[in-house]
């Protein structure tokens, strides 16, 4: 069981987990369990995910070049630290393979919203991330979530950019007539005036 959170870190949970959303946690899953060739080994996403060794086996199916080692320890539970140990390096692992690829580090979870579940739906994120980048840089398996867009670049004659000099844009002022008679520049607006077609009393 976790400790109860107050103040602002109450206040960050609170709003990542309005966040959540768990259908792309399920599409996640499912996504990474037939990358993998792996069932979940627990119905619990993070559990499942937390020691870090479905992520780095994720990793080197859909990193090209990557060889991470998954650390794994069976010690009995007066050495649980140990294990800790090995389940961040493993985590640190799966993010260095996020690096190589070059997922930006703004949809990158960091450790601890995995291992003491403080934003699983960045973590998810993550994982939607990492899938689209994996394609565009040549990995054929399945593609989780919309494929990541190429960037086009347009470039303009001089004489093109000649003629975009001479063309006024909306933007540089009024775009109408202003002889149309309901324009009245420089007329001043009476502000709390009373209404001319109201009746004295």
């Amino acid at each position: 069981m976790s400790a109860p959170i107050y103040g602002l870190d109450k206040e960050l949970a609170d709003k990542a987990a309005s966040k959540y959303d768990p259908k792309r946690e399920i599409e996640a899953k499912e996504w990474i369990e037939a990358v993998v060739g792996e069932k979940f080994p627990s119905s619990n996403f993070q559990d499942s995910l937390k020691d870090g060794v479905l992520l780095v086996k994720l990793a080197n199916k859909t990193v090209s070049g990557f060889n991470g080692k998954a650390t794994t320890s069976k010690m009995p539970f007066k050495q649980a630290t140990v294990a800790i140990q090995f389940q961040m390096e493993n985590i640190g692992t799966f993010l260095q393979a996020l690096d190589k690829l070059g997922v930006p580090k703004m949809e990158q979870f960091q450790t601890v919203d995995l291992f003491e579940g403080k934003n699983m739906g960045q973590v998810v994120d993550s994982i939607f991330s990492l899938s689209r980048h994996a394609v565009k840089h040549g990995f054929d398996g399945p593609l989780l979530g919309p494929k990541l867009a190429d960037k086009h670049e347009v470039q303009f004659t001089q004489e093109q950019m000649n003629q975009g000099k001479n063309i006024i844009g909306l933007q540089m002022g009024f775009a109408r007539d202003p002889n149309i008679p309901s324009v009245a520049f420089g007329v001043r607006r009476e502000i709390g005036a009373q209404d001319p077609g109201k009746k004295a009393h």
